[in-house]
């Protein structure tokens, strides 16, 4: 089933027993975000939250941990809940291959409901606005999905970039945004301050749910994240034209936010507990002026906790970083069998491959390293053989202790890209980057003695299915 909006999915949620509204009044710090960082220590099937019940404010309804467990994410993409995390991302998978699905362009958007402009803008009368960690510099928007256009290209669909970013909020019509210089609204925020102009942005806010799965997702410049999120939904994306911008937005967003990103202005923003598990310190980011918000009657915010892993960023990054990598690998090596990049949006990935010489397996590591994605993220690369499934730690671990040889299987390369917010990189954006190769040796490479591996019993597989029904129905 697609969902149009987030009420939808909120609805689909509490009638499948994954929605939580807590009866209590709570104070908004730290109770909201404690919640959310506790849903993420309850297990895998932790429920959404909603809060209309908090201290100070007198009309809020807040929701956390939409996307906080693998039994939501699931019921994000149309599938039963209790969808095991690898089905879940081989049918994401699947689905890649759909795209493109061309969106479907919708008047009477819900968040036409409400406008105000100019000198009536406030973001505090419209949102009810927390801090997530104690350190955190101030408020933010951490689960908008940004728009924005490239200057060079205004007319193609494709080049339109729909991203996730943190977004702090510095006053009431003033936001400070980070954008990673890896990621598409960088590069259309650096030809827009080349000539000398603002960059016209919608931030949207309370979105149906695969757009916070496609806004994360690492794919080309000249895709279209809304044509993926037509090929993931199963049915087009619903979009609907911002009034002030003209930009493409989500036709069922709680509330639009549009506004231009000042050129070459640039004020610090942060420290912000990130998805690293770190605080990051305060920099000089760019900053947004409001000029118009557009939301619905009674707007639903929705934010997400992120920490310490797990939390709903883990779930939210997971399947939708593990695809795009194995579809851009297997573009160029077609022995790649899964990949497993759910830690920390991909700062670790681990690889099942085939090999076809020795070697192969280390040019397939340093090539994660050099995909779109891989540029910023991927700092170390774990490779094994395509029996081992790399979402198995124990297969994985077993691999790394038997067939390691640090000596000549471990690669350092030194003085290469990552995200700022890495907390092992120094200076900030710089990293050695690190290939395990826990595969088998083929030849010419001889090294060790890996000729008598013992295998599962042919008969594993259904004796596994066999006590799982067992299980069952105790």
């Amino acid at each position: 089933m697609a969902y149009d909006d987030l009420r939808s999915f909120l609805h689909a949620l509490e009638q499948e027993g994954q929605l939580l509204r807590i009866p209590d009044e709570v104070a908004p710090e730290p109770d909201l975000a404690a919640a959310a960082n506790a849903a993420g220590r309850i297990g895998e099937g932790a429920p959404a939250l909603w809060f209309d019940r908090v201290t100070g404010f007198t009309d809020a309804r807040i929701v956390m941990n939409v996307h906080g467990s693998w039994r939501n994410h699931a019921l994000a993409l149309g599938l039963p809940k209790e969808t095991p995390t690898r089905e879940q991302v081989e049918e994401f998978a699947r689905r890649w291959d759909d795209f493109p699905v061309t969106p479907q362009r919708r008047e009477d958007a819900p968040w036409r409901e409400n406008a105000v402009t100019g000198a009536d803008i406030d973001l505090f009368d419209v949102l009810p606005l927390f801090r997530l960690n104690d350190g955190d510099g101030g408020f933010y928007l951490d689960k908008a999905a940004v728009v924005s256009r490239d200057p060079d290209a205004p007319e193609d669909f494709g080049r339109q970039n729909l991203g996730t970013y943190r977004i702090e909020v510095i006053g009431r019509d003033r936001l400070a945004l980070q954008p990673v210089p890896m990621h598409d609204i960088a590069q259309h925020l650096r030809k827009a301050e080349e000539r000398g102009e603002d960059l016209p942005v919608a931030i949207t806010l309370g979105n149906d749910p695969v757009v916070p799965i496609v806004a994360g997702m690492p794919m080309a410049y000249d895709q279209s994240e809304y044509e993926m999120a037509g090929a993931l939904r199963g049915a087009p994306m619903p979009i609907a034209t911002a009034p002030l911008t003209g930009l493409d937005v989500p036709w069922g967003s709680e509330v639009v936010i549009e506004g231009r990103i000042e050129s070459r202005v640039r004020q610090i923003e942060g420290p912000f507990g990130e998805f690293t598990g770190h605080y990051s310190g305060g920099r000089r980011m760019p900053v947004v002026r409001i000029d118009r918000i557009s939301f619905r009657s009674n707007p639903i915010f929705e934010s997400l906790y992120l920490g310490m892993p797990w939390t709903e960023c883990d779930y939210l990054v997971g399947p939708n970083t593990c695809v795009p990598l194995l579809k851009q690998l297997r573009a160029e090596f077609p022995e790649v069998r899964a990949v497993n990049a759910m830690y920390t949006h991909g700062l670790l990935v681990i690889i099942s491959t085939a090999k076809r010489y020795g070697g192969f397996a280390k040019a397939v590591g340093m090539r994660a390293m050099t995909t779109p994605h891989g540029l910023g993220y991927v700092s170390q690369v774990i490779l094994v053989d395509e029996d081992v499934d790399p979402f198995d730690l124990p297969q994985v671990m077993w691999a790394q202790s038997a067939k390691v040889n640090p000596a000549e299987d471990v690669v350092v390369l030194p003085n290469l890209s990552v995200v700022e917010l890495a907390p092992a990189s120094h200076p900030a954006g710089i990293t050695s980057k690190m290939i395990v190769d826990a595969t088998t040796p083929v030849p010419p490479d001889v090294r060790g003695n890996f000729g008598t591996p013992t295998k599962d019993l042919p008969e594993t597989p259904a004796w596994a299915e066999r006590l799982r029904s067992l299980l069952a129905v105790r």
